[in-house]
Formats: C-alpha cells, sequence, structure tokens
C-alpha cells in the first residue's frame, strides 16, 4: 500500500482540483485494480467532499484539549488561577466573588489546576469537531474531518484520520491512499506528510507561488521525503512557470507536469465534480491524465 500527499504553498493553487482528479483516476483508468482510499487534510477548511463525496458517513467526535472549569461552589475568591494564567483566560465571574474559565480562551495548560488552595478546578473534555469516513467512488473509503470554531488541535485530527485511512486501505486491500494536503507548512501539512511515499507539490506561476513552492520543498526536504512539482495554470504566465521550472532544477527536484488553464475545470467545479470526469477531453483533464500516469509510475517505482 503506497501513499501519495499533494500539497501547496499557498490557498488557491488547485491542489483540490487535482486531487479529486486523482482519486477518480484512480478508480478508471492503470494498472490498480481498486480505486484508491482518500483524505482531506484540510480540517480547517475542508471542500474536497464537494467534488468526490458520494456518501457522508455519520459523525465521529474529535475530543480536543481539555479546558479548565471552576466550580463555584468550592471557589473561594483568591484569584490565585488569574494570577498564574498567561492567556487571559480566567476572570472573575457575575456574581464577584468567585472566579471563572472562558473556554475559547484556555489553552488547557492546567498551571490553574495545580495552583488553586481548594482544588476547585477540574478539567474537563470539549468536542473540538468531528470525522467521518464517507464513500467515493466504487464505494471507496474517504475520510474528511471538520474543527470547530476557535479549536485547535488539527494537527492531531489530521494525524488520527490518516491512521484511519491507513488501516481502512490495508483492511480492505486498497493499493493506494491519497491525501489532499492542507496549503502552507505549518503543524497540519506536517501530519499530513509524515510517512508518505511521495510528495506532489502543485504550484502557480506566480511570485508568490514560486515563493511558498521553496518554502514547502523546504518541509518536505527536512523530513526527507520524495517530492515532484507540477505548475498549475502554466499558460497564464509563461515566464512565471520556466521561473518554478529554474528554481525546482537548481535544487534538483523533477517538475513532471504542467495544467492548463481551462474553464472546463470551473464547469467541473459547479457541477461538484472532478475535471476529468465532467469533461474528460478537455486540456485541462488531458494535462491531469498525463499527470496522473506519471505520478502512478513514480510510485509504483517507491521502495
Amino acid at each position: 500500500m503506497k501513499q501519495l500527499v499533494v500539497l501547496s504553498g499557498k490557498g488557491g493553487t488547485g491542489k483540490t482540483v487535482v486531487t479529486a482528479a486523482f482519486v477518480h483516476l484512480a478508480a478508471r483508468v492503470g494498472a490498480r485494480s481498486r480505486p484508491a482510499v482518500s483524505v482531506d487534510a484540510d480540517v480547517d477548511a475542508a471542500n474536497l467532499e464537494l467534488l468526490i463525496g458520494r456518501r457522508r458517513g455519520e459523525p465521529q467526535g474529535f475530543i480536543g484539549t481539555p479546558v479548565a472549569l471552576v466550580d463555584p461552589e468550592q471557589c473561594f475568591g483568591c484569584g490565585i488561577c488569574m494570577e498564574v494564567c498567561r492567556f487571559g483566560a480566567v476572570r472573575l465571574a457575575e456574581d464577584g466573588c468567585s472566579y471563572e474559565v472562558d473556554p475559547h480562551a484556555c489553552e488547557g495548560c492546567a498551571s490553574c489546576l495545580h495552583q488553586c488552595p481548594p482544588k476547585a478546578i477540574r478539567m474537563v473534555a470539549r468536542l473540538a469537531g468531528h470525522w467521518y469516513r464517507s464513500e467515493s467512488y466504487d464505494a471507496a473509503p474517504f475520510f474528511h474531518a471538520r474543527l470547530r470554531p476557535a479549536q485547535e488541535n488539527s494537527g492531531k485530527l489530521v494525524t488520527l484520520i490518516r491512521e484511519q485511512a491507513r488501516k481502512s486501505a490495508l483492511e480492505g486491500g486498497y493499493p493506494l491512499v491519497i491525501v489532499d494536503g492542507p496549503p502552507g507548512i505549518a503543524c497540519p501539512a506536517m501530519a499530513a506528510s509524515a510517512g508518505v511515499d511521495l510528495a506532489l507539490l502543485v504550484a502557480e506561476p506566480s511570485t508568490a507561488g514560486l515563493h511558498d513552492l521553496e518554502r514547502t520543498l523546504a518541509m518536505t526536504s527536512h523530513f526527507r521525503l520524495r517530492s515532484v512539482v507540477c505548475v498549475n495554470k502554466s499558460d497564464l504566465h509563461p515566464a512565471g512557470a520556466r521561473a518554478i521550472q529554474d528554481g525546482c532544477r537548481s535544487l534538483g527536484v523533477d517538475v513532471i507536469g504542467s495544467i492548463p488553464f481551462d474553464e472546463a475545470v470551473l464547469h467541473a467545479m459547479k457541477a461538484g465534480r472532478p475535471v476529468t470526469e465532467v469533461l474528460p477531453e478537455s486540456p485541462a483533464s488531458r494535462g491531469l491524465v498525463r499527470l496522473w500516469q506519471d505520478v502512478h509510475t513514480l510510485l509504483d517505482e517507491a521502495a
């Protein structure tokens, strides 16, 4: 079983469009006899479901960092909890005699718990979001999640759904897990990339696109991940596309494909389907098919 992650240094490069096409193509073409297990690892702004979701599964709760809760009947108003809280999460309650914790500001460090003389504080679990085992093409497992507003631990949630996807692929005999990673290089992107066989970085031909691509390549290089690049909307700014190819060449990274700007992608997004399914003969679809074939070959070569 192999794992592929699709990354981008910034939002809006077309990463999810590429991932959705790959999930569709994995179920339709190539030597593999079974579709791929897919993961939307952008748990802060998940949208892969809009293109490949066929049946949503039941929500499963995700418990985030515990937060402090003050028992007003035991609190005698010494104020030590507010003094030791470095995040400004503790405030005087409306009764003016006890203290309370703002759960949105609490970081779960438990300093107030350990310093409270009457032991009036306890740590309580909080629901931080939900994750789902849904279905994509040919009823293949599709894992995705959503964090609730103002919640953290998105890296932990990404790790959870990736592990669920890995187990599902092994148990079901699926040959590939395709991960739609979050944009950027923060903790969720690292969690989405850990241990994959190949990272495909989607870049756009702009100054910002090149800069953010270089940052993402630095991240994948740090974790010793084999990385390749494709340029999306490459014909909008040929000089920018050449700059990306030159930059990758200097870093020893292969640019394995380019996808032209194509309004067919917009029509497919409106239809809620991958462009390779809706308009398979469009220029973008043909570019995506070639890209998938190259990625397919690289995955087969992976040890």
